[in-house]
C-alpha cells in the first residue's frame, strides 16, 4: 500500500490529520484549476478553501473505490469555482440593473380635499356594522384578510363576502350627488 492509498484511506476515513495532509500533496494542482476558473488569484485561495472545507466536512463524500483523491479534490475545486463564478455574475448584474434604475423622486403630497373626505366618512358610517368592521381593519387597520377574520372570529369566506359588500355599498353611495346620503 503506497502513501497515496494511506492518505485516501485516512481522508475518507476522516483521520483528524488528513484533510491538511491532502492538502499539502495536492494544493498545487487544486489552486491552479480554481485560478483557471476565476482568474484571480485571491478568490482561487478561498475558493480551494471552501471546495477543501466542504469536501471534508460532508461524511462519506469521499470513496476511494470511485477514484483517485486527487482527482475527487480537483472535481470538488472547479465545481466550487463554478458555482463562485455564477454566483459573482448573477450579483454583477443585479448591480448593473441596479444602477440602471432612475432615481425615486420625492413623494409629493396631495392635497385633501376635506369636503369629499367627509363624504367618504359619512359613506362608512352609512355601512352596517358587519360590513364596516372588516372594511376598517383591512384598510385602515393594515390587516391581511386571514388577520382580520381571526380579529372577528368569522370564517375567512364570511369576511371577503362583507368586505365585497361593502365596497360595492360604498362605491354606490360615493356615486350619488352631494348630498344624497
Amino acid at each position: 500500500m503506497s502513501s497515496g492509498d494511506d492518505l485516501e484511506a485516512a481522508f475518507a476515513a476522516r483521520v483528524p490529520d488528513a484533510l491538511g495532509r491532502a492538502y499539502e500533496a495536492h494544493a498545487r494542482a487544486l489552486f491552479a484549476v480554481a485560478r483557471h476558473v476565476l482568474a484571480d488569484a485571491a478568490a482561487a485561495q478561498d475558493c480551494v478553501h471552501d471546495a477543501l472545507l466542504r469536501a471534508w466536512q460532508a461524511p462519506r463524500s469521499y470513496r476511494p473505490e470511485l477514484g483517485p483523491l486527487r482527482a475527487f479534490l480537483i472535481a470538488c475545486v472547479r465545481n466550487e469555482a463554478l458555482s463562485a463564478l455564477r454566483a459573482s455574475g448573477r450579483r454583477s448584474a443585479r448591480e448593473e440593473r441596479a444602477e440602471r434604475l432612475q432615481p425615486v423622486r420625492e413623494a409629493t403630497f396631495d392635497v385633501v380635499d376635506h369636503v369629499e373626505a367627509q363624504r367618504v366618512r359619512e359613506a362608512l358610517a352609512a355601512l352596517p356594522a358587519d360590513q364596516r368592521g372588516p372594511l376598517e381593519l383591512v384598510y385602515y387597520g393594515n390587516r391581511s384578510h386571514v388577520r382580520a377574520a381571526q380579529e372577528l372570529g368569522v370564517p375567512l369566506g364570511t369576511l371577503k363576502g362583507r368586505l365585497a359588500a361593502a365596497i360595492r355599498k360604498l362605491q354606490a353611495l360615493l356615486a350619488a350627488p352631494e348630498g344624497a346620503l
